[in-house]
């Protein structure tokens, strides 16, 4: 769970013991049905990918709450939506499965849950077929597994669902920047 970079800071502050109980008595490499309810539960979660050599990069990704499930005791998958066609995230895990989800619940009740493993990148999975939208999946095998203190997190509240989610039966909301002249020509029809 920790490398010397890791170890040289908790010696320099003193918090050495502390990390490894809090290893001891939170990290997991399986989903509890809590951990499980409380991913398929989101509304987002943020994705932490890095290139072949190592250049990072985080993005949002949202959907309805249960966009992403648990599928196995080690295993989540989320599907992949139109977005900016950029495919920063997706192109990174292409080449280097190691990702990070943070996942935060931010109303009257604070959590945070962070999830660390490997991703592997599906475009002919059968299950997308039942994802309103989808046009990929992704599965994560879980490695690490561990609540983090929600002290700091701000207490939000969330008003309304975007109105780009993906619905079955209904036609897509296209942005408006997509439109916009300097991108109207590139813009490539949408996969589903």
């Amino acid at each position: 769970m920790y490398h010397s970079g890791h170890r040289e800071l908790q010696d320099r502050f003193g918090s050495r013991a502390l990390a490894d109980r809090l290893v001891d008595h939170t990290h997991r490499t399986r989903f509890s049905d809590d951990d499980g309810r409380f991913i398929e539960s989101m509304p987002f979660f943020f994705l932490a990918t890095a290139d072949s050599e190592g250049r990072p990069d985080c993005s949002f990704k949202g959907g309805p709450p249960g966009f992403v499930k648990v599928v196995a005791p080690d295993q989540l998958v989320f599907p992949d939506y139109d977005g900016n066609g950029m495919f920063r995230s997706l192109g990174n895990l292409s080449v280097n499965p190691h990702v990070g989800l943070l996942f935060l619940r931010v109303g009257e009740k604070r959590g945070r849950l962070r999830v660390n493993g490997r991703a592997v990148l599906s475009f002919d999975d059968p299950a997308i077929a039942a994802i309103p939208g989808a046009q990929a999946l992704v599965r994560v095998t879980a490695e690490h597994i561990f609540p983090n203190c929600p002290r700091y997190i701000p207490r939000l509240e969330l008003v309304e669902e975007s109105v780009y989610l993906p619905k079955a039966g209904c036609a897509p909301v296209e942005p408006q920047w997509k439109s916009f002249e300097p991108f109207k020509d590139v813009v490539p029809p949408r996969a589903r």
